[in-house]
């Protein structure tokens, strides 16, 4: 089956598609997790892009240029209907550049947190990259590394 023919609304195993997504989804976040227990997010680069990425998100959100908006955030500053236009827009000027920009990635709601059943949302990868880029710009993500 390609992908140009490919209807998730009809498709017979739709749970076991989502479980398989899920799955890649806590991989990739315990592997996220694991890599700030090693080394100070502020020390880190997570793309060869970050700096397109941070740019590109400051130019469409500059309210989260604030420290305390990208430590702590709600939900529906991701996905309330109008956000999402926007949102859909930043994401697309990475279509091109960054691998998997689009793929669901969990992430958490408050730096201050682990990843845990509250306070972590599913989004696109590209999000994820725009708010841990900024937080381990502001070296929100150090305590991680300072705690282990």
């Amino acid at each position: 089956m390609s992908l140009n023919t490919f209807n998730a609304e009809e498709a017979d195993n739709l749970e076991d598609i989502e479980r398989q997504f899920a799955v890649v989804a806590v991989e990739q976040a315990e592997t996220y997790w694991n890599l700030l227990t090693k080394i100070k997010g502020s020390k880190l680069r997570l793309t060869k892009f970050d700096d397109d990425i941070y740019e590109t998100f400051i130019k469409y959100f500059p309210e989260y240029q604030d420290v305390e908006r990208v430590k702590n955030f709600k939900e529906d500053e991701l996905k309330s209907k109008e956000r999402k236009v926007k949102w859909r827009e930043f994401c697309g000027e990475f279509e091109e550049n960054v691998e998997d920009y689009n793929f669901g990635t969990l992430l958490r709601t408050n730096a201050n947190d682990e990843y845990g059943q509250e306070g972590t949302i599913f989004v696109v990868r590209i999000q994820f990259y725009a708010f841990e880029i900024a937080r381990n710009r502001a070296g929100l993500n150090d305590w991680i590394c300072e705690k282990n």
